[in-house]
């Protein structure tokens, strides 16, 4: 679960914000003070800073300069009511990778958030041309499954990555909401609804060998046991 830092001291604000990113998925700590935000977020860095610029102790510019010299790839958004082009300019010589003016839209903020949080994202490394699953064969660059040397099922995009993340996560957990974001772009009702749905047809796909199984984790996400 990523977790992101927010430094504000406007109480109300800061619950506002601490909700709309827990409900996201995201695991958030909260701090109104800057010198107790910059400790906290060199003792446990974060992997993404919101930062209010007018705070008690040491304010959002000087936290983020500071924290600049150990996390150099920190992201940081900036909120602030000072919105003028001064106040921007020194927010991104400070450090700041964004800039959102008060008041502002949640949907806006979260979407900078994932915005931010995905340029920070390492590439994942290609897929291996064939990955054994039980008596099967996975080649998830062709969208193919074999069995006893012929291949078996061409499979849609959509079951080739979930298929791919399964694989990945095999005899762990796969996290619902996390896989949800990652494929479907959201996990609100219908982005479920239809993972459900492939999860059910790659049930189906892996049904010739009884070793495999894909197992719900009841409010938590999926197994593949090979």
């Amino acid at each position: 679960m990523l977790h992101i830092l927010i430094l504000e001291d406007e109480p109300a604000l800061a619950r506002l914000l601490t909700d709309a990113l827990t409900r996201s998925g995201y695991a958030v700590a909260t701090y109104a003070d800057g010198r107790e935000g910059l400790r906290a977020a060199q003792a446990a860095p974060p992997d993404l800073l919101l930062a209010d610029v007018m705070l008690p102790g040491l304010d959002g510019f000087a936290v983020v300069r500071e924290l600049r010299r150990t996390l150099p790839d920190l992201p940081v958004l900036f909120l602030t009511a000072r919105g003028a082009p001064a106040d921007v300019v020194r927010g991104f010589e400070a450090g700041g990778n964004d800039y959102l003016k008060k008041p502002f839209s949640l949907d806006e903020l979260l979407l900078r958030v994932r915005e931010l949080l995905r340029r920070q994202a390492p590439t994942p490394p290609p897929p291996a041309e064939a990955i054994g699953l039980g008596q099967f064969e996975f080649r998830p660059l062709r969208q193919e499954l074999w069995l006893a040397g012929q291949c078996v099922a061409q499979l849609s995009a959509r079951e080739n990555d979930l298929l791919l993340l399964l694989a990945q996560h095999r005899n762990g957990v796969l996290d619902r909401r996390a896989c949800l974001r990652q494929l479907w772009g959201n996990d609100d009702f219908f982005a479920a609804r239809s993972m459900d749905v492939y999860v059910s047809r790659l049930r189906k796909r892996l049904a010739q060998d009884p070793s495999l199984e894909i197992l719900n984790i009841r409010g938590v996400g999926f197994k593949l046991i090979t």
